[in-house]
């Protein structure tokens, strides 16, 4: 339900015409009552976590809902270039550290937080390891699934991906690709830096990521923490349940929208 209402919200402020290959609520409905939506999933959400009555639980799903708003505050963060070129690496690392921890608070708070309160929700007490593993494996494997979908951002068309393809571009975002492209083409750093707002830039970064080697090295990335999240598995018996866990992670990396 938190899931939910921050993609009504998130549609409003990214001006989304389109959610999975649908009409999108402010589309539909209007900005207004996609808020209204939004706020409204939300207040039932709460009133479920309220009657769960667990105060560790109540208190990692509420930080999600700090954690989903202090993620977009972070991705409208200007990239800086100013400096010489002997900062160029520095600034490019800031860059990385911004992108990585945006996308830990806007969706893999939200996974590796409702991991580990379905663990203390099943009687696992302080100081227990399965705390700590169901945390893990949700923050990996949330920023894997993120990862994925901004490299599918480049491949696959409007159809497959249900949004605009080349929609992260087209709202000023730097994702890994990007990232990635601006090491090997320094001009992007001032495409970056603009938010590609000038007449052709859209056009200009997208070609520069497809000639890179962006896209490749983002779903390696993707793969690794995919690889860290079944890592962290190991620690319990073999089950379905754990099977199940596992085949998540190579689901997360084959998707295709």
């Amino acid at each position: 339900m938190l899931h939910t209402a921050s993609l009504l919200h998130d549609d409003v402020i990214d001006e989304s015409a389109l959610r999975r290959g649908a009409p999108s609520a402010p589309a539909s409905y209007g900005n207004k009552l996609s808020v209204l939506g939004g706020n409204f999933v939300l207040g039932r959400a709460s009133a479920a976590l309220s009657r769960l009555g667990d105060p560790e639980v109540t208190e990692l799903i509420a930080s999600v809902i700090s954690n989903l708003v202090e993620g977009e505050i972070l991705q409208t963060k200007d990239v800086k270039l100013e400096g010489s070129s002997s900062t160029a690496g520095q600034r490019r690392q800031d860059a990385w550290n911004i992108y990585l921890h945006k996308t830990y608070l806007k969706t893999a708070s939200l996974m590796a937080k409702g991991a580990r309160s379905a663990v203390v929700l099943g009687g696992s007490r302080d100081g227990d390891v399965w705390k700590e593993m169901a945390y893990a494996y949700g923050r990996n494997i949330g920023i894997a699934f993120q990862l994925v979908d901004d490299v599918l951002d480049y491949e696959h068309a409007s159809a497959t991906l249900g949004k605009p393809a080349g929609a992260d571009l087209q709202l000023g975002l730097t994702t890994g690709p990007a990232l990635y492209a601006w090491e090997e083409y320094p001009e992007m750093g001032e495409l970056i830096e603009r938010k590609f707002e000038r007449s052709g830039d859209v056009e200009r970064a997208r070609d520069i990521v497809l000639r890179s080697s962006g896209v490749q090295r983002t779903r390696e990335l993707a793969q690794a923490y995919a690889d860290k999240a079944k890592e962290v598995l190991q620690v319990l018996p073999d089950s379905d349940a754990k099977a199940s866990l596992e085949a998540l992670t190579e689901r997360v990396m084959s998707r295709k929208s």
